[in-house]
């Protein structure tokens, strides 16, 4: 009689081996998911809010957008209601490649500093970065640098939080490194500011660096927790 080959489970074929690869990565991705809740409701958000801006028409996606952006006019009128509101749309209906961004960036800086610690960054950042840039902005429009248009320019999306949470990831980088990554940072978001085509928006990405680099003291504090939550062994 012919003997038995090994099944898919036995020892010595690497059939086994094979198998558990398989199984372990859907397990995997499942997990990164699942321990970044706040990376992934938000991506699912901008994910439907991009499906919604896609069945509008121009001029009504335009009118609809202007009045969730944080521009000079809105920012004087609903100052609360557009910060929050902006952070769910994306201007120019491109979903996938942030989908890559925040799994990247944000999943990484919510594994690491948990969910509160990097929501809070990601707002101080947009916050900050959308405040100083519209600062920026009324003052070109009182010196005649800019046109009194710009005032109800179109200004969503969520890129100040993201070069936040970019930033802040510097003090994540194994060293020597992380002084070589938050350089490439500073000079990636730096550059567009020595253009002559600059706008208040590469102002808002500088400043939102600059934000994230600041949130330092949220960083430690997580480094203090895991301490106490993992001493060493005696």
């Amino acid at each position: 009689m012919p003997r038995n080959r090994p099944g898919p489970t036995a020892n010595g074929n690497g059939s086994t081996r094979t198998t558990d690869h398989h199984r372990t990565r859907p397990r995997a991705v499942r997990h990164w998911i699942a321990t970044a809740p706040g990376t992934y409701i938000w991506l699912t958000v901008l994910f439907v809010t991009t499906v919604v801006l896609h069945r509008m028409s121009p001029a009504f996606e335009d009118a609809f957008l202007r009045d969730r952006s944080t521009n000079l006019h809105e920012l004087s009128q609903n100052p609360v209601r557009v910060l929050i509101s902006s952070a769910f749309w994306i201007d120019g209906g491109r979903w996938l490649p942030y989908a890559v961004l925040f799994t990247v960036f944000h999943a990484t800086a919510e594994h690491w500093l948990g969910t509160l610690r990097w929501l809070a960054v990601a707002a101080a950042a947009h916050v900050v970065a959308t405040l100083v840039s519209e600062g920026v902005l009324a003052w070109a429009i009182r010196q005649d640098h800019a046109p009194q248009s710009a005032t109800d320019a179109r200004d969503i999306g969520v890129s100040y939080a993201l070069a936040g949470v970019i930033a802040v990831l510097s003090y994540r980088v194994p060293r020597p490194w992380p002084y070589v990554y938050a350089f490439t940072v500073l000079v990636f978001y730096g550059i567009p500011l020595l253009a002559d085509g600059r706008t208040f928006t590469d102002v808002g990405h500088f400043t939102a660096v600059l934000t994230g680099l600041a949130c330092y003291p949220l960083t430690r504090t997580r480094r203090k927790t895991q301490k106490t939550k993992h001493p060493a062994a005696q």
